[in-house]
């Protein structure tokens, strides 16, 4: 087979998207289409006691406008779709009660965007108010409770004596870190569109999981699921917000069978902010306890953070803590209080991100106390098999990382804190250990040879600007003996292959081993169907002798002996093709699958005005097999500019007198630019994995983000000697630091 993983190809739909012919959800137009406007509401809790719409229907355009006074009654109460962690209890108009500022409460249907949104204007609703909880803070310390055991967090976890061991140890730290709310920002904002023909329900929709909306739609509506069809062919970015299903998308079907049109609904940007989700705050606790010689004896993490008064969203903060370090005591503790906002959700890395900044910083303040080189300490605690399951790691390279990192970063003879200065800045190193699992999920793929030689493989997984086009391409161009340019390979439609939910960092995961398996059972049968033909130069050859590349069945040792692939096609009265559908097998019990890094920046830090800068960051990744080097690497420098966001802008701001959140625009919520961004340079050490999966490759959405929050605030300490354990590290916090 040709070597072609891994190889730097250009996206196979580059051309499409900048020439404008890549459609995405909202560029959808049916005939008869009309739009939708949602009308949310403006108290954090309540109950709505009337609806005036006698305005707005008289408005030009207005079509209906849907209330819980006439919207369709949906089984169970429109509850039946929710399924957690990923199932998200929907607003459907089935009832009164306003849980949140800016829940769904109605739609506006008409026949363009523009007089639906001004007929949503003239809406008004009355409330009876109720009192809200918006107060994290005093929430946290009056109503924290636990939360039951979900698949994304163990609530508590203990191993060990560790309050025996942290009251003896030799050096202790313990410190409470914060991180604030944030909300996802894609370059594509949610949208939907809906067609009903008869009891067939289409959408097109911008979603990470073609296959989860089908079946959530299936138990909203009380339908078959083969009766839905979703379609997303590309998806303009959604780093969790699109995982799950929200409001919108049932209410977009809704509508569209109430007016017997399509329904387009396109949210804005301000309409990112509470009905769909974002990464939750939190207060984390954590205790370090260690020997004069840096061994950890003593570990401890305990988390708060927030979700909703209507459901439970745990962000698994503590998942680093419990596999990252060897440890020989140590317990974690999860947390939730409820607050009138709207549901969290999963944030690119969730609790990872999260988790290692608490973390990470943790163990940056233990090396201090130590005056012990962060790296080094980090070496001591090195954990040679995982700590929670003591299973044998799958594959780990971080001890490659950190040496990769540390040279190219130039870090050895890294001065004492607050030693480097530039004129007016102070200058800081900081390094933190980024991480993520390997997730594999269920996923099914089929693959068919064409009569002209080309090859169409298929998937219902989902492009989400990543590269799954070009990524899976390479997989089945090398499985099949095609070159890629003959290699179509379609994704992104609920009547494919199901795949499973674009998140996690599990599609490369789950999907390219399917593929693979497609492809290799096509290609056996291509060779059995090859040395079986009339004249056919390979006949009788047994199938091992027998090599596909580059079109061409060949012998492997006699290369003259050779048949064209499509010649075989074309004599077949059946098609050659294969499927396939796999999950993660046993060795799922048998070995711990994580992906490792290690992340090392440089700060700049005005000294008179507390401005911080990134000139340059350095990380090195053991992510298994790169299928790409070239959107691979793209990926990870992705995820680091989304962590310096993290670190240093990013926070929503939430008015606790309205529960309106009041940075709800790009102009206000601040992401990096540009400008804010430095040097960043990324690599990819050698790992093999023979038990991720038939690929060896790992899920490297992630691990990007994770581990840069830290290492940037142990670089401000290092620069300036004043520890921030709050993001995001803005001046005034560092101006009203004290040198420690």
């Amino acid at each position: 087979m040709s070597d072609v993983i891994g190889e730097p190809l250009d996206r196979v739909d580059g051309r499409l998207k900048v020439c404008g012919k890549a459609t995405f959800a909202a560029e959808h137009n049916l005939p008869r289409l009309c739009y939708a406007s949602i009308l949310y509401s403006r108290v954090p809790s309540g109950t709505i006691r009337a609806f005036d719409v006698r305005a707005a229907e008289r408005a030009p355009g207005v079509l209906l406008i849907l209330t819980p006074d006439n919207a369709p009654a949906l089984p169970q109460g429109g509850r039946a779709g929710v399924n957690p962690p990923a199932g998200r209890v929907l607003s459907l108009l089935q009832d009164r009660q306003v849980y949140y500022h800016s829940q769904p409460i109605g739609v506006v249907i008409a026949e363009s965007p523009e007089q639906a949104a001004v007929a949503r204007s003239l809406v008004r609703v009355s409330y009876e108010a109720a009192g809200a909880q918006l107060d994290f803070v005093a929430a946290a310390r009056a109503s924290a409770y636990s939360p039951a055991e979900s698949g994304l967090s163990h609530p508590h976890t203990a191993r060990g004596d560790f309050p025996g061991a942290f009251a003896n140890a030799e050096v202790r730290v313990e410190q409470t870190y914060s991180t604030p709310m944030e909300h996802h920002n894609p370059m594509e904002p949610h949208a939907t569109v809906a067609l009903w023909e008869a009891d067939h329900l289409t959408v097109y929709d911008a979603t990470q999981y073609v296959s989860g909306v089908q079946t959530t739609l299936s138990k909203v509506f009380g339908i078959a699921a083969q009766n839905i069809h979703v379609v997303s062919p590309y998806v303009g970015g959604g780093f969790g917000c699109k995982g799950s299903m929200w409001s919108h998308v049932a209410l977009a079907a809704m509508a569209a069978r109430k007016v017997a049109r399509p329904v387009k609904v396109v949210l804005e940007r301000t309409e990112m902010f509470g009905p769909v989700g974002g990464r939750p705050q939190t207060e984390q606790r954590v205790a370090l306890g260690a020997r004069r010689d840096g061994t950890l004896v003593a570990l401890s993490h305990s988390v708060i953070s927030h979700t909703s008064v209507f459901e439970d969203f745990t962000e698994p903060c503590t998942t680093p803590t419990r596999m990252l370090y060897a440890c020989p005591n140590r317990q974690t503790e999860q947390k939730l209080v409820k607050l009138n906002v709207g549901t969290p959700t999963f944030q690119r890395a969730p609790g990872e991100a999260t988790g290692t900044f608490a973390l990470e910083v943790a163990m940056d303040e233990l090396a201090v106390a130590l005056d012990l080189d962060p790296v080094e300490l980090r070496l001591r605690n090195y954990a040679e098999r995982e700590p929670e399951s003591e299973r044998p790691w799958s594959s780990k390279s971080l001890r490659a990382c950190y040496q990769d990192g540390m040279r190219r970063f130039g870090w050895a003879g890294r001065p004492p804190p607050r030693s480097l200065r530039e004129g007016h800045e102070w200058i800081g190193w900081g390094m933190a250990t980024a991480t993520y699992p390997c997730n594999r999920r269920k996923a099914a793929a089929s693959a068919r040879y064409l009569k002209d030689g080309t090859a169409l493989v298929q998937s219902g997984t989902q492009e989400l600007g990543t590269g799954t086009y070009t990524v899976m391409t390479q997989v089945a161009a090398e499985a099949l003996g095609l070159p890629p340019a003959a290699v179509t390979f379609q994704l992104g439609d609920s009547t494919l292959p199901a795949a499973p939910v674009s998140g996690g960092s599990c599609s490369v995961a789950s999907v390219a081993p399917a593929v693979r398996a497609a492809c290799e059972a096509a290609r056996a049968e291509l060779i059995a169907r090859g040395t079986t033909l009339a004249d056919s130069p390979l006949a009788g050859v047994p199938a091992a002798d027998i090599d596909v590349a580059d079109g061409w069945l060949v012998h492997r040792s006699q290369r003259g002996r050779r048949l064209r692939v499509a010649t075989v096609v074309e004599q077949q009265a059946v098609a050659i093709s294969g499927s396939a559908e796999l999950e993660r097998g046993a060795e799922k019990d048998q070995y711990a699958m994580h992906s490792f890094g290690a992340v090392f920046a440089e700060v700049r830090v005005d000294a008179d005005l507390g401005r911080i800068r990134v000139p340059r960051i350095v990380a090195s990744y053991g992510v298994g097999r790169l299928l790409n080097a070239k959107t691979g690497k793209s990926q990870l420098v992705g995820g680091i500019v989304m962590g310096v966001g993290m670190a240093l802008l990013e926070e929503s701001l939430l008015d606790r007198a309205t529960g309106r959140f009041v940075n709800a625009n790009l102009a206000d919520y601040h992401v990096p630019v540009n400008a804010d961004i430095g040097s960043i340079e990324v690599a990819v050490v050698p790992e093999e994995d023979r038990w991720v999966n038939s690929v060896g490759a790992k899920g490297i959405g992630e691990i990007g983000i994770t581990g840069v929050a830290g290492a940037l605030c142990n670089a401000v300490y290092h620069a300036t000697g004043r520890r921030l354990r709050s993001l995001p590290l803005t001046p005034d916090k560092l101006l009203a630091a004290e040198r420690t």
